[in-house]
């Protein structure tokens, strides 16, 4: 009767796993391509995670070279907030951004240069993603 329970509680813990997978595949939200003069491939992904806005972009990403490329996000409203810095260290860059909880929605996603002031290129979703 034991290894009867423990097997399926097993059986119910792969489910419980498979089903949240499942469900967090669905709540993801994929933005339209980037646009721009310096950032044009590649998209953004947004997805919930612990309660909190996760935006991501694609592995096709190009990051900019530029002095200084940054995330800036766009909510629905038009107000911008500036962010986190894209390059880092070497060779790697921000490619995951938490987005803050005064930004209360993300209609865009630009990739902004803070040294020249410039919007080097954008993604948009089709609808705002909160």
């Amino acid at each position: 009767m034991r290894s009867f329970s423990k097997s399926l509680l097993a059986v119910l813990i792969a489910v419980a796993i498979a089903a949240s997978f499942g469900f967090a595949k669905n709540n993801m939200t994929k933005s339209g391509p980037f646009a721009g003069a310096k950032a044009n491939t590649g998209f953004v992904t947004a997805s919930k995670e612990n309660g909190k806005l996760m935006l991501v972009l694609s592995d096709d990403f190009v990051v900019p070279d530029t002095p200084a490329p940054h995330w800036q996000l766009v909510d629905a409203k038009g107000n911008v907030y500036l962010l986190n810095r894209l390059k880092i260290k070497g060779d790697k860059y921000n490619q995951t951004l938490t987005v803050p909880a005064y930004v209360k929605d993300v209609a865009k996603v630009q990739i902004w240069c803070a040294w020249a002031e410039a919007l080097l290129g954008e993604a948009s979703f089709e609808k705002p993603v909160k």
